[in-house]
């Protein structure tokens, strides 16, 4: 049916969505999603730090921005700054270090709630859809489009897409988690 293809990929674009927001959140670990998105103010145009240079982690707790244009390396380390992620960003040269101290507990309990309620509006999210498409079904059997038992079988189709779906972003929620707690 194309009403279960198309709430399939809303579904999916959600579970994308949920992926990218959830990598820009920081634990732990150092990743280069953390800082490549953040919006830089350089030469009069808005651009990204990854447009700006080349971003590498350096394991245990280091995030290096090469930027290619030295004049740039103010206007990086000020839009570094600025994103709010508690970072401290140190210049040399062309080379931005970005050293992430460990989380303390009471910030790993922080972003844990953060992490939770940003799951929780997503699977709202769903289950809005859920209910749309459920809507749009009994319309169509009003409409005698469908009988009974195309009806029944499409409604399960839509809870058994709804339910992988939810199994998908629980597992989610579990890693970023467990990211947090490591």
């Amino acid at each position: 049916m194309d009403i279960i293809k198309q709430l399939e990929s809303k579904l999916k674009a959600i579970v994308d969505s949920l992926k990218n927001e959830l990598s820009n959140l920081r634990t732990n670990r150092p990743t280069t999603k953390l800082v490549e998105d953040i919006k830089v103010d350089y030469m009069e145009q808005t651009l990204t730090i990854r447009q700006l240079g080349s971003i590498s982690v350096v394991p245990p707790r280091e995030i290096d921005v090469n930027v290619w244009d030295k004049n740039a390396i103010a206007a990086v380390v000020a839009a570094i700054e600025k994103a709010n992620l508690g970072l401290t960003p140190n210049a040399a040269g062309n080379l931005i270090r970005i050293n992430l101290p460990p989380l303390t507990d009471e910030r790993r309990r922080e972003l844990e709630k953060i992490v939770r309620s940003t799951v929780e509006q997503f699977r709202i999210r769903v289950r809005g859809l859920r209910d749309e498409v459920n809507k749009s079904i009994e319309q169509e059997f009003k409409a005698k489009a469908l009988n009974e038992d195309q009806k029944f079988k499409s409604k399960k189709q839509v809870q058994n897409s709804v339910d992988k779906t939810n199994d998908e972003i629980e597992a989610m929620l579990e890693n970023k988690v467990k990211e947090i707690n490591q």
